[in-house]
């Protein structure tokens, strides 16, 4: 066995949204159990690790986010690795396994993890262990559980071999010198012999592990005969099943109320991202008509007293609040309905468990507690297990402990995406349906995860309209259902919708109504630039723009930036432009009828529309969705990205509508070039690398 000494490895973890670090957490707190020590840190934090002269295996955990960039916390890790003058021996010393975050629906399937991964290897690093892909999509559990479970054994048998490597550098040089094999061959037997008692002792935590969670377990209780399962019962065979559930987190936070009054800290304060701006509301129109299935609306920012810049096809952040209703309904829960505009100072638990704790960064170390539950906590979180794991020890029923032992068992793994994570449901539906689970405060600061500042397309050109940003949004609604007893807004949408309900006017169809009011609204900003998703470069070249629904806002900015090109740079060349726009209705929710405008003034060449919840009474039906148009138009696409070298662009829905236009794009390729399919993908994917196939997609 290793000595006690090296019994270290570094774990890394790159985290967007919290994904990433809480299960580098996961990972850090098993260690412990076997005989491991993990030196945990973010990617970020560079001064605290070096990889250059690291000799402990090495664990990475990260995320992907945008489309498939790593997160902002590794930007500065993975431009330090792709410096070209790096030898391709770097990181020969370097022992590693890596496990990336991402989610299928989106084109650049873990991107960040890839990316840092293929350095690596080129980079001269080995793996110690094999890499591990979670998808979002169908579930991170599904891979995180048993990679992890592998972790260990491989991590021991990287341990065993640096300590032989170390260790028996005299030998190995005088087993060379002598040409001898038969120290090498007892070498290796005895290797194999600890490695195997690596193995066993491992299966032998495993089971001990099994007997404790079984012993402790509640009795299952006999299902009603015919009953199905729902988020609050289980049927066979995971209502009667022993269970593995994770080890309970240990607390570490602790909340102290404090008697003494002041201000709550600035909202600048709780983002890490940049410089924030606070700008007013200075026009809000709905673009759909009442009887829309869905409400569509645009708002106009006045940026002029600020810095802040964008180019058309840039995206910014929202900063919002949790819907205070929802905060007060969780204050009453909790018991601290009386409390709520109380000063709390939040530090970590002294003599905590847990290695390394720190009060997380988007928490103030002094604020009301409505503060925290308004502009930090994500209360619409779908918990994680963890998080159901420390729910267990606050319920007292024991019929809604043990269901919720199953929701975070193993053998509750189908249930748990089932009745949570596919459903949607948040930690409030969570606390009606266990009505005897009360959860201390530290434990939502310690679970909970940032809330996060919402993204939106910038739909406006600084060009054609100085010192204004527009953006459109629908508003997000989740209506009641078994797991959720009220509907709900979106977080954001439901919020700006109703601040600026004062501004709305009667007319709502066009983007030059006028919606001013002499009440001033205001919102925090901050930018988030997009690197490919801009105009070409060069004003001749063509581009060709997707965008049904919502998804047509960046192009609005598009067109008014090449309108106003056109209008100052009369002898410039311009390539032609298409845009594809599709809606239910076209009478209820086609939200820019301005584009017969911009097409009459030559900036749009080609306008393509399509409504799919519309009757016709033609011969021919006309097509229902972009896809379908887009078919119809097989040559003029293929001459535009094949002929011509051109751009396309696609913003919108990824699953139901992104991913129907790649389909009908290889289609085209395909017939048009007389190749067969899989020809065709590897053109488009060309394409892409090229960064003349670009998208702007959301699931």
């Amino acid at each position: 066995m290793c000595c006690d000494s090296k019994r270290r490895f570094l774990l890394l973890y790159a985290t967007q949204k919290g994904q990433a670090k809480a299960i580098a957490e996961e990972i850090s707190q098993q260690a412990g159990a076997h005989g491991l020590e993990a030196d945990m840190h973010c990617i970020s934090e560079m001064d605290k690790y070096n990889l250059e002269t690291e000799r402990d295996p090495v664990v990475i955990v990260i995320s992907t986010t945008g489309t498939g960039e790593p997160p902002d916390t590794a930007r500065k890790f993975v431009k330090k690795i792709q410096d070209t003058t790096l030898p391709p021996d770097h990181f020969a010393h370097l022992q590693y396994g890596l496990l990336g975050l991402g989610d299928s629906e989106y084109m650049f399937f873990c991107n960040g993890g890839k990316t840092v991964d293929r350095r690596l290897q080129e980079l001269g690093a080995q793996h110690f262990y094999g890499t591990g892909l979670a998808d979002d999509c169908v579930g991170l559990e599904l891979v995180v559980d048993p990679w992890i479970d592998g972790l260990w054994l491989a991590l021991k048998k990287a341990l065993l071999l640096q300590k032989e490597k170390e260790g028996m550098n005299n030998v190995v040089s005088a087993v060379s010198s002598s040409l001898s094999t038969a120290p090498h061959v007892v070498h290796e037997l005895n290797l194999s012999s600890e490695v195997q008692n690596l193995r066993l002792e491992d299966e032998g935590a495993r089971n001990a592990d099994v007997l404790s969670q079984n012993q402790d377990a509640i009795s299952p209780v006999a299902p009603a005969r015919n009953s199905e399962a729902s988020l609050v019962h289980s049927i066979p065979p995971v209502s009667q099943s022993a269970l593995n559930v994770p080890a309970l987190p240990p607390e570490y936070i602790e909340v102290q109320f404090q008697d003494t009054h002041g201000e709550n800290p600035h909202l600048s304060s709780l983002i890490s991202e940049g410089t924030t701006f606070e700008v007013p509301v200075t026009k809000a129109v709905q673009l759909t008509r009442e009887d829309a299935i869905k409400t569509a609306l645009l708002l106009e920012l006045d940026i002029s007293d600020t810095v802040f810049d964008y180019q058309p096809g840039d995206a910014f952040c929202v900063i919002c609040p949790n819907n205070p209703n929802e905060v007060e309904e969780l204050l009453h829960i909790l018991g601290l309905s009386e409390k709520g505009d109380d000063f709390v100072c939040v530090k970590v638990k002294e003599g905590t468990k847990k290695k390394g704790a720190s009060r997380p960064q988007h928490i103030p170390e002094r604020s009301t507690l409505k503060f925290i539950l308004t502009w930090c906590l994500e209360i619409r979180a779908i918990p994680k297990k963890a998080f159901l794991r420390a729910l267990v020890e606050c319920t007292s029923d024991a019929g809604e402990k043990r269901r919720l032992q199953e929701l975070c068992s193993r053998q509750g793994a189908s249930d748990y995406t089932r009745f949570i994570r596919d459903s949607n449901v948040c930690f409030l539906d969570l606390l009606h349906a266990f009505p005897s689970c009360k959860p201390s405060l530290n434990l939502l600061i310690e679970h909970l995860p940032k809330l996060q500042a919402r993204s939106y397309s910038v739909s406006s050109s600084n060009l054609y309209q100085p010192g204004k940003l527009c953006f459109v949004f629908n508003i997000v609604e989740f209506p009641a259902c078994l797991t959720r007893p009220v509907s709900r807004k979106g977080v954001c949408t439901g919020w700006l919708a109703e601040l600026v309900a004062p501004l709305l006017h009667p007319s709502k169809t066009t983007l030059d109504t006028k919606g001013e009011s002499s009440s001033t609204v205001k919102i925090s900003i901050f930018p988030r630039p997009n690197n490919t998703f801009h105009l070409p470069a060069d004003p001749s070249v063509p581009f060709m723009m997707v965008g049904p629904g919502t998804g047509i806002s960046p192009f609005i900015g598009f067109l008014q930036h090449r309108q106003k090109l056109r209008e100052q740079h009369t002898d410039w060349e311009f390539g032609e432009t298409w845009l594809f726009f599709g809606c239910r209705h076209q009478d209820r929710d086609y939200l820019f009828k301005q584009l017969r405008c911009f097409l009459g003034n030559g900036t749009l060449t080609h306008l393509k529309v399509c409504f799919s919840r519309d009757s016709s009474t033609a011969e021919v039906a006309p097509p229902k969705y972009v896809q379908d148009v887009i078919r119809l138009y097989a040559k003029d696409v293929a001459r535009v990205l094949l002929k011509e070298r051109g751009y396309f662009y696609i913003c919108g829905d990824k699953k139901h509508m992104a991913d129907g236009v790649s389909d009908a794009v290889v289609d085209i390729l395909s017939m048009e070039m007389e190749a067969d399919r899989l020809e065709a993908m590897k053109i488009l994917a060309m394409l892409r690398e090229e960064k003349r196939y670009l998208q702007d997609v959301w699931s």
